[in-house]
């Protein structure tokens, strides 16, 4: 994958940028990908969904409100990540099992853990516009992440 810092050298006029905020939780640190979204605040039901289906190289973006109270993603939720080919995951909220993810082949990017499971009502949005960290997250937009940061482009990129 093309390094951050090069995207943002090349491309800066075309990014948001997020605020730097997130930790990395994965076995692996870094991903690339068209966005899908789910918007829910301490009900992971629509996270397992969409987890379960194939990923086919997206990213998926939970807005989770950055709720501090329970966890959004845990390792059995990771590992569908894995089954199903998605390129990672960015949750401005909480994740659990974090020993276990950092050992999985999985880019996971959160604000912290919480060892408590969330509630599952199967409330909250698929695929709609999320803001947070400063970036508005559009389904189908491009983002780019690594130890550095996390960008977004309205389409994909490649330096030349």
């Amino acid at each position: 994958m093309t390094p951050v810092t090069d995207l943002c050298d090349e491309f800066s006029d075309k990014l948001q940028i997020a605020e730097p905020m997130f930790t990395d939780f994965g076995g692996t640190l870094d991903f690339a990908g068209p966005i899908s979204t789910v918007k829910c605040f301490e009900d992971n039901s629509l996270v397992r969904a969409a987890l379960e289906e194939p990923g086919e190289g997206r990213v998926l973006v939970v807005d989770g409100g950055a709720s501090d109270r329970c966890a959004l993603l845990g390792d059995n939720l990771a590992q569908l990540a894995i089954d199903n080919e998605w390129a990672g995951i960015l949750v401005y909220g909480c994740i659990r099992d974090s020993a276990e993810i950092s050992q999985m082949g999985v880019t996971v990017k959160a604000l912290n853990t919480h060892p408590k499971k969330s509630n599952k009502k199967n409330q909250g949005e698929r695929d709609v516009p999320v803001r947070f960290a400063g970036v508005s997250f559009m389904p189908g937009d491009w983002i780019y992440a690594d130890l550095d940061g996390v960008v977004v482009s309205a389409s994909e990129l490649s330096l030349s």
